[in-house]
């Protein structure tokens, strides 16, 4: 239930940054500052991504233990979470076109991204029962919890770099 108004609440932030957008115009000064913050909140929130991920690599390659990966995940939830808010309150005042179908595609790989790390916060206690030794739950095999844990850096990875090059494409426009 909690994960449900999580995910409905990050729609409807989203829909409503969409919809702000839109309807918002930064003049010179606020957009110059906000393309900065933009880029920070980047560096912030992809940045802490890219290092658990990358130590979920290593995990998977038998290099580190799970324990250490997830002691990671814990400690840059925060600064991922503030990075992708960041980056879309500093890039509603970037006047994105919503027209445009390159932009489209990054304003649903914002809301996938998001989704996505939702589905990851659920993921955590089951994957921390299991670097503890206990088994999985009846319902869910342990090759099957590696494998959506898998599958969600492979959406993150794919998000991230996805929305990252459009907003370049676009930026050169």
């Amino acid at each position: 239930m909690l994960v449900s108004a999580a995910a409905t609440g990050v729609c409807a932030v989203w829909a409503a940054a969409v919809w702000t957008a839109v309807h918002l115009r930064a003049d010179p000064l606020l957009h110059d500052v906000a393309l900065f913050v933009h880029l920070a909140c980047l560096i912030v929130g992809f940045g802490a991504v890219l290092t658990v991920d990358w130590l979920g690599l290593l995990w998977l390659l038998g290099r580190r233990p799970l324990a250490e990966v997830l002691r990671a995940a814990d400690a840059v939830h925060p600064p991922i979470w503030l990075g992708l808010a960041g980056l879309v309150g500093s890039g509603m005042l970037l006047h994105p076109d919503p027209g445009a179908p390159l932009t489209r595609v990054k304003l649903g790989l914002v809301l996938v991204v998001a989704l996505n790390g939702l589905h990851a916060w659920t993921l955590q206690p089951r994957l921390t029962a299991l670097s503890a030794g206990a088994a999985a739950p009846a319902t869910v095999s342990r090759r099957a919890l590696v494998a959506r844990r898998a599958a969600g850096v492979l959406v993150s990875q794919l998000g991230w770099w996805g929305a990252t090059v459009i907003g370049f494409l676009n930026s050169r426009h």
